[in-house]
């Protein structure tokens, strides 16, 4: 992420821009406007984040009223002529809460846009900022996307069926909806299987499972391109004279231990080809040793 050093007035003369990138107390707030007018901010959880709204003529909002609300309902932040949430009014819904605050030195430039604080997933939503009394009336629409950047997928070979090996990519708790792509070491996209989809509270749990019969290294990819956000794991799956199966998740110097359940299914369909031999040296693999020595099993990259 960067950090821009902006002021407020000089970050409101950028909002006529058709693409904008908007100071955020940490990190960064991306929006852009549509053509509907409506400006869409997204902004990663915890950060603080400008929600803009300015008048075009630069007419002094001092003594204006305007009207920040949620999804049409929830109060977020009223101001009167002075009097606002802040400085004793009443009536600010409950999630907003000391978290609101305005530009009292740019009001006089028309500049009436708030900043939210410690930014929550429920904080995502429809937002306008009304001006009622101005003739024409002014309303001002942003829809607001706090996201939470996917963590490194989980990635496993599950089963081995006739058509090759099972191959399986997790992500969990990841805002806004990431698209998750199998790939070879090509980056070749790889065909795979409808994700299994869940979603709670705007948080989203993907799955994604591709079937290979080649010798390679398998990579899944977790994309959120609203905020310039790409993770990936990598998954090695080997298929050769010596052993028909073999699997290393992790890289050669740092790999994990394997436990038995995943190794179960190796046992059943290395055996009876890799008796007593060892894998190829060229890459780091479990070993074929008889099941009832192996309980746990560490990919040794010095074989």
């Amino acid at each position: 992420m960067f950090n821009l050093q902006m002021t407020p007035a000089a970050m409101m003369k950028r909002l006529p821009l058709l693409c904008l990138c908007l100071l955020t107390r940490s990190g960064a707030t991306f929006a852009d406007e549509h053509g509907s007018g409506v400006v869409r901010v997204v902004v990663e959880e915890g950060s603080d984040a400008i929600l803009p709204c300015s008048l075009s003529n630069k007419e002094n909002a001092e003594e204006k009223l305007f009207d920040w609300k949620k999804d049409g309902q929830k109060e977020v932040f009223f101001y009167d002529g002075g009097i606002h949430y802040n400085n004793g009014r009443p009536g600010q819904d409950r999630q907003f809460k000391g978290r609101i605050s305005h530009f009292q030195d740019e009001l006089k430039y028309g500049n009436a846009s708030i900043i939210i604080s410690k930014t929550k997933m429920t904080d995502s939503g429809n937002y306008t900022c009304d001006f009622p009394r101005l003739q024409p009336r002014r309303i001002f629409n942003i829809q607001f996307v706090v996201a939470v950047a996917a963590q490194k997928p989980s990635v496993t070979a599950i089963d081995q069926t006739e058509d090759g090996v099972l191959l399986q990519c997790e992500v969990r708790g990841a805002s806004p909806k990431p698209t998750v792509e199998w790939q070879d070491s090509a980056g070749n996209i790889l065909p795979a299987e409808e994700p299994q989809v869940s979603e709670r509270g705007g948080s989203y749990d993907i799955i994604l499972q591709t079937t290979v019969n080649t010798t390679d290294r398998f990579t899944c990819v977790v994309t959120q391109d609203e905020i310039s956000h790409q993770i990936f794991a990598e998954i090695y799956v080997q298929v050769d004279g010596h052993c028909e199966l073999g699997l290393c998740l992790g890289n050669r110097a740092n790999a994990p231990r394997l436990k038995a359940p995943r190794l179960r299914f190796y046992y059943q369909h290395l055996m009876k080809r890799c008796r007593p031999q060892l894998p190829p040296l060229a890459m780091a693999l479990p070993s074929c040793v008889p099941w009832s020595l192996t309980s746990q099993q560490r990919c040794d990259p010095t074989w």
